[in-house]
């Protein structure tokens, strides 16, 4: 079994030497000490391809996350909209790296890296020596500089954000059927989504699906239908990144479905109850913000100037310039794509990435040639818009409607990392897809709406309700 070995090094007659010392941990074998020593820091896609590159490899490899578990992303807007529960698409870490003699799990939160000591450091106070580091940190929610607007929106980059989205809707429509004011019920049933992109293009559809037929049949008093759903796009049109025949079909789908689609039109305030959208003010009982991310501090912590968006500029290899021990891939890293264009932050360029480096770092570790130059394979993009509906690129081909809708459900259960999360989504959409139902519609104390989201007043006192 893995050990955890706290070395502090000090005389014993020098107590105040002890002061600001910092902790090494070491999680190797103690008969493997001399072994390479590679640390990943992140557990999505990129670092998780990566370490499993490097199972069985001569290398002592250590994956760290602040979280326990890897997150299938493409589906946790699924469990915003009570679709999906959280179990269903992620996976303990442990589980996927059983069976690793030379794999070690960590959670903890890292806070810096130490070029010159080559380590990592933690929240905690300890560090990680390493001879390799991977950085597959991901990418956080970007507000352009409007940075007062992020606590009076809703973002979706984790369970945790998905909860509380999915809390937000639920309590939203609890709430308006116990007001009388018509009003606050407008309010409370109206839902601003900022970003056209394909985040943004499937919770505007499923939320209108949830209300429109999940719940219209559930309330006595309101009538969910009356859900006003607005996606907002700064752009020239939705999923900027699809053939423009795609992106329209997305708007006439969107459209069809009960869905406000305004292009061209960008966000001028935000605030506890409500968006600005150019001219117009519109009441809202929640802003779903979809429109943009930035890199998490890599860069800043690799003492480097990022990219607009912060990401870290790699070379060919994935590894960072000046510093060829140092890697950094999926949304994290600037990959030069030809010309003036980048790799996009999507999961398969990090899953790629993250193969890519771990075999590169076996190939050096046991002496082998190594791979040439890293080449990104695009095998497609997809987005759903609602029930069997769907838009798919693949090359020259173009997929839309039902077939699309199809395609995208097989492929994303086979992404899916394990058999019972594919066959537990699998039963949960096909009784959807039978019954308009949603399995994961219960309210608890640990799923209640975000403390910072403005309250969903009482109009007769103006003040929050008593819980």
């Amino acid at each position: 079994m893995k050990r955890i070995s706290l070395h502090i090094i000090a005389r014993r007659n020098r107590k105040t030497q002890l002061q600001g010392q910092t902790l090494s941990l070491n999680l190797s074998h103690p008969e493997s000490t001399n072994r390479p020593r590679v640390v990943i820091v992140g557990a999505g896609f990129g670092g998780m391809a990566a370490a499993r590159a490097l199972r069985g490899n001569a290398a002592e490899v250590t994956l760290i996350d602040q979280t326990n578990h890897h997150l299938f992303q493409p589906l946790l807007y699924q469990v915003a909209t009570a679709a999906l529960s959280p179990s269903d698409i992620a996976t303990a870490t442990r589980v996927l790296m059983r069976g690793g003699s030379n794999l070690s799990v960590l959670m903890a939160e890292v806070t810096g890296v130490d070029i010159r000591a080559r380590s990592v450091l933690l929240r905690d106070g300890h560090r990680l020596p390493y001879d390799y580091l991977v950085l597959a940190t991901g990418s956080a929610s970007s507000f352009f500089g409007q940075d007062n607007w992020r606590e009076h929106t809703l973002v979706l980059k984790t369970i945790e954000d998905a909860l509380a989205i999915r809390a937000r809707l639920l309590e939203a429509f609890e709430r308006a059927e116990q007001s009388t004011d018509d009003a606050e019920i407008r309010r409370l049933l109206t839902f601003a989504i900022v970003g056209g992109g394909p985040t943004g293009v499937e919770l505007a559809g499923t939320i209108s699906e949830l209300a429109r037929a999940t719940l219209a049949r559930d309330f006595s008093r309101i009538d969910p239908r009356d859900t006003r759903v607005v996606l907002c796009e700064a752009g020239g049109r939705l999923l900027s990144g699809f053939d423009p025949a795609l992106s329209t079909y997305a708007t006439e789908a969107l459209t069809s479905m009960g869905v406000e689609v305004r292009i061209g039109t960008a966000v001028e305030a935000i605030d506890p109850t409500g968006v600005v959208l150019g001219s117009e003010r519109i009441d809202t009982g929640a802003v779903l913000w979809c429109a943009g991310t930035e890199a998490r501090p890599a860069a800043e912590w690799l003492g480097i100037d990022g990219v607009r968006n912060g990401a870290v500029t790699v070379r060919s290899d994935c590894s960072v310039p000046g510093h060829p021990n140092i890697f950094a891939i999926g949304d994290v890293a600037s990959f030069e794509a030809g010309g003036d264009e980048r790799l996009p932050a999507l999961a398969p360029v990090a899953k790629q990435q993250g193969t890519y480096v771990g075999k590169l770092l076996a190939a050096r570790i046991a002496g082998r040639r190594e791979p040439g130059a890293f080449r990104y394979r695009d095998y497609g993009t997809m987005a759903v818009i609602g029930r069997s509906r769907a838009a798919a690129q693949f090359g020259r081909l173009r997929l839309t409607g039902f077939l699309a809708w199809l395609v995208w459900s097989l492929i994303h259960l086979m992404l899916l990392v394990d058999f019972r999360s594919r066959l537990v989504v699998y039963v949960n959409w096909a009784w959807a897809w039978f019954t308009y139902g949603r399995g994961a519609r219960l309210l608890t104390g640990s799923t209640t709406s975000d403390a910072r989201q403005p309250p969903l007043s009482d109009p007769e006192s103006g003040r929050p309700d008593d819980k």
